[in-house]
């Protein structure tokens, strides 16, 4: 999520990118897109993961382009406040959002990058364990796949990370 020139709300659903470091995601995105021109005008944005109940309008901010309906935010009925830590929007609904300032943009023979560096995670109550970490199951999240078109619901662990393969060794 970003702002616009005039301060109103864009929301595009990110298909390639993720995690690159610790503390840095990276978009790969195309720089015609409304999202990559309002990240160069302000050096933020915000990275929300949407849970099920908000499919629809996860998919609405990826079929819908900024250039052209302005207002797309506005239809898709959802809110949004200032994040307190950079200049751009936090979508109320999702349950987890990255608050990122932009560190690198470069246009490069695959496309458009942008690294961002994450300022803070914001996690609603409602996704996170007792510990306070974040539980998949209860984030409801899905995850889109390119090969037949389909969005997948997520959260049933199948096995333990570092661990599976160690029989391998």
């Amino acid at each position: 999520a970003t702002y616009n020139e005039d301060g109103s709300v864009d929301v595009m659903n990110m298909a390639w990118g993720g995690i690159c470091g610790d503390d840095m995601v990276a978009l790969n995105i195309e720089e015609t897109r409304k999202t990559a021109k309002n990240i160069k005008a302000r050096g933020a944005f915000t990275l929300s993961i949407a849970s099920l109940p908000y499919l629809k309008q996860a998919d609405y901010f990826g079929i819908v382009s900024g250039n052209d309906t302005p207002d797309k935010f506005a239809k898709s009925g959802l809110t949004a406040v200032k994040s307190t830590r950079v200049d751009a929007p936090v979508i109320e609904e999702f349950p987890i959002t990255l608050e990122c300032k932009a560190v690198e943009m470069e246009n490069k023979s695959y496309g458009f990058r942008i690294l961002g560096q994450i300022q803070n995670v914001l996690a609603d109550e409602s996704v996170l364990t007792e510990h306070g970490q974040v539980d998949p199951a209860k984030l409801q999240a899905f995850a889109f796949d390119q090969f037949q078109g389909g969005y997948y619901a997520l959260g049933e662990k199948v096995s333990q990370a570092w661990q599976s393969g160690r029989e391998l060794m």
